[in-house]
């Protein structure tokens, strides 16, 4: 059975092996705030226990059982903040952190009970995809808002940005999971994006328009 901590680091490697693969030490340290020396102890440990394939100087990678592990406890994360909102009225940028702790609840019984009495969510409150009970993620389609040309027309459908400085930005737009968006024009000097949302034209900085998750009306 895994600490808190393994736990933490299993789910950082899973996140940051989407991008580059195998995770490298410093990249770890990073994302968690912590020192490559204590990444580097943990690494061992979770060696040890069959969960990571690791080499020194060459990064990391989960294993079969490291990556379900991970797995598990991002499925375990977004079903209780499906919950959180849906069930308890938090806001979308005030769960993170309760999910953090509830995660590590280790009752696979009460994880299949909450799925079941949220009706199987496919995804969180930000859009991002919630893994069955045997892992598998739903197939979403979507784009970046700054990537999207001049006219092209979508709906909001997740944030790949969860700090609550961010959320709460968004919320003060109106530019939350489901409101509808047209690309009015795309400013070559600053890569800012001017959109049509609910009648209003909103001018939206490179950052946020890159965290913005937009599925393409068909």
């Amino acid at each position: 059975m895994q600490s808190y901590t393994e736990e933490n680091y299993l789910k950082t490697i899973y996140h940051l092996s989407v991008v580059s693969n195998p995770v490298q030490t410093n990249a770890i340290a990073e994302k968690m705030q912590t020192k490559a020396a204590s990444v580097t102890d943990m690494l061992k440990k979770l060696a040890e226990k069959e969960l990571v394939d690791y080499v020194k100087y060459q990064g990391v990678n989960l294993t079969e059982n490291g990556k379900s592990t991970a797995i598990n406890i991002i499925r375990k994360h977004r079903l209780w903040e499906v919950f959180l909102v849906d069930k308890l009225g938090f806001k979308w940028d005030e769960v993170h952190d309760v999910a953090e702790e509830l995660e590590h609840i280790k009752s696979t019984l009460l994880t299949e009970r909450l799925d079941e009495f949220l009706d199987f969510p496919k995804v969180d409150p930000h859009g991002d995809p919630i893994p069955d009970k045997y892992g598998n993620f739903a197939d979403l389609s979507f784009v970046k808002l700054s990537k999207l040309p001049t006219g092209e027309k979508g709906t909001i459908t997740g944030v790949s940005e969860h700090s609550s400085a961010f959320l709460k930005h968004l919320e003060k737009l109106g530019l939350t999971l489901g409101k509808k968006i047209e690309v009015i024009e795309i400013v070559d000097f600053d890569g800012s994006v001017e959109i049509l949302c609910n009648g209003n034209k909103l001018n939206l900085s490179r950052e946020v328009a890159k965290h913005l998750l937009i599925s393409k009306n068909k």
